[in-house]
């Protein structure tokens, strides 16, 4: 009896940690699909993409919008048309066409362009902010698919664990070794590893089918499980964040370049836009023509533009106070991710070597003296339990440092150069 339980345990051990690092079977097939891949393809369909895109054609029509000139105007003016006495018939008629040009002054068309090449390079930057958004996304997605895929494998690993325990406490108490008790015990351990295997396999399919849904194709293929395992080797000294060249400080200096451009038009609309233009009269009484010349100025009364300057300026000290408050934030996110980041790799290092290798030399002599009979079945499931649970914990801290790591990326990511 003693050799049968032997070899159930043996068998076990054999198994236990090559299993718990294998993805499922169903998921080794096919071509490997690496992050880049994924990224890739994600930025090829992500609708967000797709609305920065259109944003930056919007920003650049507006441009082209801001550069015309205003359209002239054809002006037509009836006199003597009605009246008392000689002016009851129409042989006093006056009639004037003339032609209205509107001359923009103080350098209106200048300043709308100059809000308008502002917003188009504010535009660039929110793709940009896109991609780096989307390559975030897929990479915080893709550690979790392999996660999961480790955690179901260990759960199935657990799961063979369970039944062999069991099966070899049925033995036990066949033979009269053990009380029945015992048999119950191991019956409920593989009752809940069973009840494991089903939860961990439906988070596994819905990890890999959200991975599916951001890059905007079906994940058929094997996954990049080696590249969760990528640790530093060394932490280098510690340097002083900084916000300095980043997405996030970038775009808000974009939209103080915007303010500042907004102040630029609304002084320029003070200056009143003066209408010129040529014109024909004729005269019915005499049927002769004269040419006119018209000249209209506007006299800003009751709109002088200093309000809207004010306004102007106003949402420009609100724009600046808004780019100190993002270069704080900025700083402290980088400053956090960094402290998550080498969190994560030493609990990772850990749990995947010292921790571990204890956990599996104590599940090992369990095994051995649960078999001589030297240990009870209780020490036995707990030193698998430990031994799953430093697995698990390796795994966690392994997806969360690559998680830290791309928010680092995402937060330290350079902004595209002017005309890229």
């Amino acid at each position: 009896m003693y050799r049968l339980i032997a070899a159930l345990l043996a068998a076990t051990s054999c198994v236990a940690g090559a299993q718990a690092q294998l993805p499922p079977a169903s998921m080794t097939g096919g071509p490997v699909i690496t992050l880049d891949e994924a990224v890739a393809a994600a930025g090829g369909s992500a609708p967000v993409a797709d609305a920065a895109q259109a944003g930056i054609e919007a920003a650049r029509a507006a441009r082209t919008v801001a550069g015309l000139r205003p359209n002239p105007a054809v002006q037509t003016q009836f006199e003597n048309f009605a009246g008392s006495g000689d002016y009851r018939r129409d042989e006093r008629l006056e009639s004037t066409v003339s032609l209205a040009v509107p001359l923009e002054l103080g350098g209106k068309r200048a300043a709308r362009i100059a809000v308008a090449d502002a917003q188009t390079d504010r535009a660039v930057l929110i793709a940009a902010i896109a991609q780096a958004d989307i390559r975030l996304q897929v990479t915080q997605l893709y550690a979790e698919a392999i996660a999961a895929e480790r955690r179901l494998s260990i759960a199935r690993d657990q799961d063979r664990i369970a039944r062999d325990v069991f099966n070899a406490a049925r033995a036990r108490v066949q033979a009269g070794r053990a009380s029945p008790l015992e048999e119950q015990r191991a019956d409920v351990a593989l009752i809940n590893a069973q009840a494991n295997v089903e939860r961990t396999a439906r988070l596994a399919e819905a990890a890999r089918a959200n991975l599916s849904l951001r890059i905007g194709q079906p994940v058929v293929g094997r996954l990049d499980v080696g590249w969760l395992d990528q640790l530093p080797q060394t932490h280098g000294p510690a340097v002083p964040p900084s916000a300095s060249g980043t997405l996030a400080l970038v775009a808000a200096d974009a939209d103080l370049a915007i303010a500042d451009a907004g102040i630029r038009l609304a002084r320029s609309q003070r200056m009143p836009d003066l209408n010129v233009g040529p014109g024909v009269r004729r005269f019915s009484d005499t049927g002769d023509t004269a040419l006119v010349f018209t000249l209209s100025l506007p006299i800003p009364l009751f709109n002088s533009g200093k309000a809207a300057v004010a306004q102007a300026s106003a949402e420009r000290s609100g724009v600046e106070a808004q780019r100190r408050m993002t270069a704080l934030d900025v700083e402290q996110a980088i400053t956090t991710a960094r402290a998550q980041a080498a969190n994560a790799a030493v609990t990772a290092k850990t749990a995947s070597g010292p921790a571990l290798a204890a956990a599996e030399e104590a599940a090992r002599i369990a095994r051995i003296g649960y078999r001589e009979g030297k240990f009870g079945q209780l020490d036995l499931l707990d030193s698998e339990r430990t031994l799953a649970e430093t697995r698990l914990t390796a795994i966690d801290a392994l997806a969360t440092y690559q998680n830290a790591r791309a928010q680092l990326e995402r937060l330290t990511a350079p902004a595209p150069q002017q005309g890229n």
